[in-house]
């Protein structure tokens, strides 16, 4: 809706807002953060499909299991840490869109960053869980 309100102003009235502009990356990247979390819980991230689905049911679970404690664990806990204090700056010096009309509370959208990589480690416990329970039950 955003974006085509901002494309009727544009093409239709010679006029935009810079303010929806950034609210379209915005939301896209809060939609792209969030979505890693629900990909993940669905099981639709990425992988190597073409060698993991001709592996066993355990052996699936079992590198799902070291590749989340191993890899996404590590990373989002890396990356948690590392976005702290940028958020934090931007919430203390108020920062503002450069752009003359632009969005204010910047450190919002920075926010999604540390949220969604939270959400993306209680969705690996709930990964971790699953495949462990597909070991033990031997199902998919």
């Amino acid at each position: 809706m955003n974006v085509f309100i901002d494309v009727v102003l544009r093409y239709f009235f010679h006029t935009g807002s810079i303010a929806l502009q950034e609210m379209e990356w915005h939301l896209f990247s809060a939609m792209f953060l969030l979505g890693i979390s629900y990909a993940l819980n669905e099981e639709s991230h990425v992988g190597v499909d073409f060698i993991y689905v001709k592996l066993s049911i355990k052996k699936r679970a079992f590198i799902n299991i070291i590749g989340t404690i191993v890899m996404l664990i590590p990373f989002s806990l890396l990356i948690i840490y590392g976005s702290y204090e940028f958020v934090l700056d931007s919430y203390e010096y108020n920062e503002i869109s450069q752009d003359p009309g632009g969005l204010t509370h910047r450190w919002i959208i920075k926010f999604m960053i540390p949220l969604s990589f939270i959400i993306l480690l209680i969705s690996s416990m709930t990964f971790i869980m699953r495949n462990l329970k597909r070991i033990k039950d031997n199902e998919w």
